[in-house]
């Protein structure tokens, strides 16, 4: 069959993105490439994970923008696997499918009471406050109205994103692209203490030390930190310096007028309490020993919280028709796995192929793996002979969003920023994206 091989690549998050740029910059195996994504905008975890105030990191999509120009590329929003297409349907219509849809699932405490209003997975909180048009803006909203006193669980960098989000004053949040109706929710936020959870000690902490940093420079609060486990040294370099600012952290002080923001090691929640909303959580002492087994000592105290925030981690969720085990679906190298066997034409990258661990840039690599994998089996797969995959979307009464579409919603979100004298405000409300969309097309 004499046409280039065509891959769908699920998910327009960087690992997607990646993997669309390893296949289109190569000169082997001709390739036509459909980058599709459940939203009507691309860039994943930079538009939708990384937090606001980190302007640089955002810049990100700067950089990835440029795979959606390639003209082996084509972007396809606004269409869901399992809803619009099966993976049955996708593989009629595509040579290969790379499945890079991350994990976008939070991890649970499994304490009682983790279920009283008030209080929220962090991925609940990231979403409100980067505008997702999946997020549950009124049930974060009623929380954050209320949080004089809030106890976040976690401490990697998510977890000091969150802090961090909540505690910065609304003019260090001006040149962020938050919708509105964020930045006027956080302006109104009675916050005063943030508190931090850690249930092994500071030199085990996941968070990196230019996130740690961040919290010593805020202009509405203080960071603080007690003394345990600080005097520990290690020969790694990054423990090394977290050491180092936790120690900086230590000898603050509270400020008038200003919020605290306090980290706590060898702590885990034992419960949450409360009738109607959370109203304070029981921490209890850990121990931990030199096999770095936790144990708990039964010394509790309850501390106050108005909110809470989990921040333990990701996991991946089923997808209808794809196998998917321990938050990840099985692979070898990249190749998806079924029963335990390669299933021809099917691969993964990103979160869902490894879990959800390193940085952006580590989808890159992670991404050219699962291509080079691909590009390997290329001369084996059987062709295809379905229609093009965007005129059966269409048949079928979706409205898929294209490049030109999503040019359209860069384009309102700069004009909606500049409202504000801003340099883009997100929008937030998929209908609205679907309306900037099509605007004047």
């Amino acid at each position: 069959m004499d046409r280039p091989l065509r891959v769908a690549v699920v998910g327009a998050g960087p690992a997607g993105i990646y993997a669309a740029e390893a296949l289109a910059d190569q000169d082997d195996v001709p390739v036509a490439v459909d980058l599709l994504d459940r939203l009507p905008v691309p860039f994943g975890l930079v538009r939708h994970g990384i937090a606001p105030d980190h302007l640089k990191m955002r810049a990100l999509a700067d950089t990835l923008r440029h795979t959606l120009d390639h003209p082996s590329v084509r972007f396809v929003g606004d269409v869901e696997l399992g809803q619009d297409l099966s993976v049955e349907d996708l593989r009629a219509h595509a040579d290969a499918v790379v499945f890079t849809h991350g994990a976008s699932g939070a991890r649970r405490l499994g304490v009682e009471g983790e279920d009283l209003p008030g209080s929220l997975a962090a991925t609940d909180v990231v979403a409100w406050y980067t505008g997702h048009p999946d997020a549950d803006r009124a049930r974060v909203e009623q929380a954050v109205a209320r949080a004089r006193d809030v106890v976040v669980v976690g401490v990697g960098n998510v977890a000091l994103d969150v802090a961090r989000v909540l505690a910065r004053c609304p003019t260090e949040l001006e040149a962020t692209d938050m919708p509105q109706h964020v930045l006027d929710a956080l302006a109104a936020a009675p916050v005063e203490r943030i508190t931090l959870l850690g249930r092994r000690g500071p030199a085990q902490a996941s968070f990196t030390t230019q996130e740690l940093r961040e919290l010593g420079h805020l202009s509405a609060a203080v960071a603080l930190t007690d003394t345990d486990g600080l005097d520990e040294e290690s020969d790694v370099r990054a423990v090394a310096r977290n050491l180092a600012t936790l120690r900086e952290f230590a000898e603050h002080v509270p400020e008038p007028g200003k919020a605290t923001v306090r980290l706590r090691f060898f702590t885990r929640p034992v419960r949450l309490t409360g009738t109607d909303r959370v109203t304070g959580v029981v921490v209890e002492r850990v121990s931990v020993d030199p096999a770095d087994r936790l144990a708990g000592t039964r010394d509790t105290e309850e501390l106050p919280a108005d909110l809470v925030v989990a921040a333990v981690g990701y996991t991946g969720l089923d997808l209808p028709g794809l196998p998917v085990s321990g938050g990840v679906v099985p692979n070898e190298g990249g190749r998806v796995l079924r029963d335990g066997v390669v299933s021809p034409g099917e691969y993964v990258a990103g979160w869902i192929k490894r879990g959800p661990t390193g940085v952006v840039g580590t989808n890159k690599h992670d991404a050219r793996e699962t291509v080079a994998a691909l590009l390997a089996d290329a001369p084996g797969l059987p062709r295809v002979e379905g229609p093009d995959l965007v005129e059966t979307l269409r048949a079928r009464g979706c409205r898929p969003v294209l490049l030109e579409n999503w040019r359209a919603i860069d384009d309102a979100e700069h004009a909606l920023g500049a409202t504000k004298g801003r340099a883009r405000t997100t929008i937030h409300e998929r209908e609205a994206l679907r309306a900037a969309a099509w605007a004047q097309r």
